[in-house]
Protein backbone atom coordinates (compact mmCIF):
# COMPACT_ATOMS: atom_id res chain seq x y z
CA UNK A 1 0.00 0.00 0.00
CA UNK A 2 1.00 3.86 -0.06
CA UNK A 3 0.19 5.29 3.22
CA UNK A 4 2.75 8.29 3.26
CA UNK A 5 4.56 10.03 1.00
CA UNK A 6 6.04 13.80 0.57
CA UNK A 7 6.02 16.82 -1.42
CA UNK A 8 8.50 19.35 -1.63
CA UNK A 9 8.11 21.22 -4.96
CA UNK A 10 6.36 24.34 -5.03
CA UNK A 11 2.81 24.67 -6.52
CA UNK A 12 4.27 27.16 -9.48
CA UNK A 13 6.84 23.66 -10.10
CA UNK A 14 4.17 21.56 -9.65
CA UNK A 15 1.97 24.06 -12.23
CA UNK A 16 4.73 24.20 -14.75
CA UNK A 17 6.25 20.33 -14.46
CA UNK A 18 2.29 19.62 -15.01
CA UNK A 19 1.10 22.22 -17.58
CA UNK A 20 -1.87 23.00 -15.21
CA UNK A 21 -3.64 25.99 -16.37
CA UNK A 22 -5.81 26.14 -13.42
CA UNK A 23 -5.02 26.60 -9.62
CA UNK A 24 -9.06 26.98 -8.23
CA UNK A 25 -7.66 27.70 -4.59
CA UNK A 26 -5.68 30.52 -5.11
CA UNK A 27 -5.74 31.03 -1.03
CA UNK A 28 -4.42 27.19 -1.00
CA UNK A 29 -1.65 28.15 -3.49
CA UNK A 30 -0.10 30.81 -2.01
CA UNK A 31 -0.13 29.04 1.27
CA UNK A 32 1.76 26.16 0.09
CA UNK A 33 3.74 27.64 -2.41
CA UNK A 34 7.16 27.30 0.17
CA UNK A 35 5.70 25.18 2.16
CA UNK A 36 6.99 21.72 1.68
CA UNK A 37 5.16 18.51 2.41
CA UNK A 38 7.22 15.61 4.00
CA UNK A 39 4.84 13.64 6.28
CA UNK A 40 1.41 13.47 4.05
CA UNK A 41 -1.04 11.06 5.57
CA UNK A 42 -3.97 9.84 4.91
CA UNK A 43 -7.19 11.79 5.14
CA UNK A 44 -5.02 14.91 5.25
CA UNK A 45 -6.04 17.59 2.37
CA UNK A 46 -3.46 16.88 -0.72
CA UNK A 47 -2.88 18.28 -4.39
CA UNK A 48 -4.81 16.70 -7.09
CA UNK A 49 -4.75 16.92 -10.93
CA UNK A 50 -7.46 16.70 -13.09
CA UNK A 51 -8.46 17.55 -16.39
CA UNK A 52 -11.58 19.39 -16.23
CA UNK A 53 -10.93 21.59 -19.28
CA UNK A 54 -8.61 22.89 -18.44
CA UNK A 55 -6.20 20.95 -16.86
CA UNK A 56 -7.01 21.95 -12.77
CA UNK A 57 -4.93 21.82 -9.52
CA UNK A 58 -7.07 21.81 -6.56
CA UNK A 59 -6.90 19.92 -3.00
CA UNK A 60 -8.94 16.83 -2.06
CA UNK A 61 -9.51 14.62 1.09
CA UNK A 62 -7.23 11.74 0.81
CA UNK A 63 -9.13 8.74 1.27
CA UNK A 64 -11.88 8.13 -1.20
CA UNK A 65 -15.80 8.43 -0.05
CA UNK A 66 -17.78 7.54 -2.99
CA UNK A 67 -20.80 9.88 -4.20
CA UNK A 68 -23.62 6.65 -3.04
CA UNK A 69 -22.03 6.53 0.68
CA UNK A 70 -23.58 7.07 3.83
CA UNK A 71 -21.23 9.14 5.76
CA UNK A 72 -17.53 10.20 5.11
CA UNK A 73 -15.98 7.31 6.94
CA UNK A 74 -15.73 4.71 4.09
CA UNK A 75 -12.75 7.26 3.18
CA UNK A 76 -10.55 5.45 5.99
CA UNK A 77 -10.32 1.93 3.94
CA UNK A 78 -9.94 3.59 0.70
CA UNK A 79 -6.95 5.23 0.57
CA UNK A 80 -5.47 2.90 -1.70
CA UNK A 81 -7.02 1.37 -4.86
CA UNK A 82 -5.64 -2.32 -5.99
CA UNK A 83 -5.09 -2.09 -9.79
CA UNK A 84 -5.86 -5.92 -10.54
CA UNK A 85 -9.42 -5.34 -9.03
CA UNK A 86 -10.47 -1.36 -9.86
CA UNK A 87 -13.15 -3.15 -12.25
CA UNK A 88 -14.59 -5.49 -9.01
CA UNK A 89 -15.05 -2.50 -6.92
CA UNK A 90 -18.21 -0.22 -7.29
CA UNK A 91 -16.34 2.17 -5.47
CA UNK A 92 -13.66 1.84 -8.32
CA UNK A 93 -14.98 1.12 -11.28
CA UNK A 94 -17.23 4.53 -12.00
CA UNK A 95 -14.43 6.29 -10.86
CA UNK A 96 -11.76 4.47 -13.25
CA UNK A 97 -14.11 5.15 -16.43
CA UNK A 98 -14.67 8.89 -15.45
CA UNK A 99 -12.80 10.69 -12.92
CA UNK A 100 -9.44 10.25 -13.13
CA UNK A 101 -6.45 12.29 -11.43
CA UNK A 102 -3.22 13.09 -10.99
CA UNK A 103 -1.42 13.38 -7.45
CA UNK A 104 1.92 14.75 -7.48
CA UNK A 105 5.00 13.79 -5.20
CA UNK A 106 7.93 13.91 -4.87
CA UNK A 107 8.92 10.64 -2.97
CA UNK A 108 6.97 7.92 -0.61
CA UNK A 109 7.53 5.67 2.47
CA UNK A 110 7.54 2.18 3.05
CA UNK A 111 8.26 0.13 6.06
CA UNK A 112 10.69 -2.86 5.79
CA UNK A 113 10.02 -5.68 8.08
CA UNK A 114 13.26 -6.81 10.45
CA UNK A 115 12.56 -9.75 12.94
CA UNK A 116 9.99 -7.69 14.96
CA UNK A 117 10.35 -4.17 14.28
CA UNK A 118 10.11 -2.17 10.73
CA UNK A 119 12.67 0.22 9.04
CA UNK A 120 10.81 3.15 7.57
CA UNK A 121 12.41 3.96 4.37
CA UNK A 122 12.57 6.98 1.93
CA UNK A 123 11.54 5.65 -2.31
CA UNK A 124 12.42 8.65 -4.51
CA UNK A 125 13.49 9.33 -8.21
CA UNK A 126 17.18 9.32 -8.60
CA UNK A 127 16.63 12.72 -10.53
CA UNK A 128 14.74 13.71 -7.14
CA UNK A 129 12.07 15.01 -9.50
CA UNK A 130 8.62 15.63 -9.23
CA UNK A 131 6.37 12.38 -10.62
CA UNK A 132 2.93 11.62 -10.62
CA UNK A 133 0.86 8.97 -8.83
CA UNK A 134 -2.15 7.24 -10.51
CA UNK A 135 -5.27 8.24 -8.48
CA UNK A 136 -9.18 8.23 -8.75
CA UNK A 137 -11.14 10.61 -7.39
CA UNK A 138 -15.14 11.51 -6.23
CA UNK A 139 -17.51 13.99 -5.19
CA UNK A 140 -19.80 13.16 -1.99
CA UNK A 141 -22.73 15.68 -1.20
CA UNK A 142 -23.06 16.09 2.67
CA UNK A 143 -26.63 16.15 4.57
CA UNK A 144 -26.40 19.72 5.09
CA UNK A 145 -25.62 19.86 0.91
CA UNK A 146 -22.10 20.88 1.11
CA UNK A 147 -19.59 18.79 -1.18
CA UNK A 148 -16.62 16.93 -0.62
CA UNK A 149 -14.08 15.79 -2.88
CA UNK A 150 -11.74 13.11 -1.79
CA UNK A 151 -9.29 10.59 -3.84
CA UNK A 152 -7.58 7.60 -3.83
CA UNK A 153 -3.60 6.24 -4.51
CA UNK A 154 -3.65 3.40 -7.02
CA UNK A 155 -1.11 0.51 -6.17
CA UNK A 156 0.46 -2.24 -8.36
CA UNK A 157 2.95 -4.76 -7.58
CA UNK A 158 6.03 -4.21 -6.59
CA UNK A 159 9.19 -3.73 -8.83
CA UNK A 160 12.51 -5.81 -7.75
CA UNK A 161 13.66 -3.21 -5.55
CA UNK A 162 10.16 -2.52 -3.86
CA UNK A 163 9.88 -6.28 -3.71
CA UNK A 164 12.78 -6.26 -1.26
CA UNK A 165 10.50 -3.93 0.74
CA UNK A 166 6.49 -4.18 0.56
CA UNK A 167 4.43 -6.48 -1.87
CA UNK A 168 2.45 -3.81 -3.24
CA UNK A 169 3.68 0.02 -4.42
CA UNK A 170 1.82 3.35 -6.05
CA UNK A 171 1.27 3.61 -9.31
CA UNK A 172 3.64 5.93 -10.66
CA UNK A 173 2.56 7.31 -14.26
CA UNK A 174 5.64 7.29 -17.14
CA UNK A 175 5.36 11.34 -18.09
CA UNK A 176 4.79 10.16 -21.34
CA UNK A 177 1.75 8.23 -20.23
CA UNK A 178 0.04 11.34 -17.81
CA UNK A 179 -2.15 12.98 -20.69
CA UNK A 180 -3.30 9.77 -21.63
CA UNK A 181 -4.58 8.86 -18.22
CA UNK A 182 -6.24 12.37 -17.30
CA UNK A 183 -7.73 12.51 -21.02
CA UNK A 184 -11.47 12.35 -20.01
CA UNK A 185 -12.33 11.15 -23.93
CA UNK A 186 -10.15 7.69 -23.34
CA UNK A 187 -12.88 5.22 -22.09
CA UNK A 188 -11.00 2.19 -23.15
CA UNK A 189 -10.56 0.37 -19.57
CA UNK A 190 -7.88 -2.33 -20.99
CA UNK A 191 -5.88 0.71 -22.63
CA UNK A 192 -6.20 2.62 -19.33
CA UNK A 193 -5.77 -0.64 -17.30
CA UNK A 194 -2.39 -0.96 -19.21
CA UNK A 195 -0.92 2.53 -17.78
CA UNK A 196 -0.72 0.74 -14.26
CA UNK A 197 2.37 -0.76 -14.33
CA UNK A 198 5.93 -1.15 -12.14
CA UNK A 199 7.98 1.90 -12.10
CA UNK A 200 11.54 0.96 -13.35
CA UNK A 201 13.22 -0.08 -10.35
CA UNK A 202 17.15 1.72 -12.41
CA UNK A 203 14.89 5.17 -11.89
CA UNK A 204 14.24 4.99 -8.15
CA UNK A 205 15.91 4.47 -5.35
CA UNK A 206 15.69 4.06 -1.21
CA UNK A 207 17.41 4.84 1.83
CA UNK A 208 16.42 4.70 5.63
CA UNK A 209 15.00 7.24 7.42
CA UNK A 210 14.41 7.74 11.25
CA UNK A 211 11.46 6.98 13.13
CA UNK A 212 10.57 10.33 12.80
CA UNK A 213 8.11 9.20 10.24
CA UNK A 214 6.32 7.29 12.03
CA UNK A 215 3.98 9.95 14.08
CA UNK A 216 1.89 11.75 11.51
CA UNK A 217 2.76 14.90 13.70
CA UNK A 218 6.09 15.54 12.22
CA UNK A 219 6.29 16.99 9.17
CA UNK A 220 9.86 18.70 8.73
CA UNK A 221 13.10 17.96 6.71
CA UNK A 222 14.00 15.41 9.60
CA UNK A 223 11.79 12.60 8.76
CA UNK A 224 14.01 12.52 4.86
CA UNK A 225 17.59 12.42 7.10
CA UNK A 226 19.11 9.27 5.95
CA UNK A 227 20.49 6.97 8.90
CA UNK A 228 23.09 4.34 8.91
CA UNK A 229 21.93 0.71 8.97
CA UNK A 230 23.95 -2.27 8.96
CA UNK A 231 24.09 -3.49 5.77
CA UNK A 232 23.28 -6.95 7.31
CA UNK A 233 19.75 -5.88 7.58
CA UNK A 234 18.83 -5.08 4.05
CA UNK A 235 18.60 -6.76 0.88
CA UNK A 236 19.31 -4.11 -2.08
CA UNK A 237 21.71 -1.29 -2.71
CA UNK A 238 20.95 2.35 -2.07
Amino acid sequence: MCGRYMLRHSTQQIVLRFEVAEVIDATFAEMTADAPRYNIAPTQPIDVITENSPRTLEMMRWGLVPSWAKDTSIGNKLLNARAETLMEKPSFRTALARRRCLIPADGFYEWKKLGTTKLPLCIHREDDELFAFAGLWDEWTSPDGSPLRSCTIITVAPNSLMATIHNRMPAILRREDEARWLDSSQRSIPDLLSLLAPYPDQEIEAFPVSNTVNSVGNDSAACIEAIDTPASDLTFTF
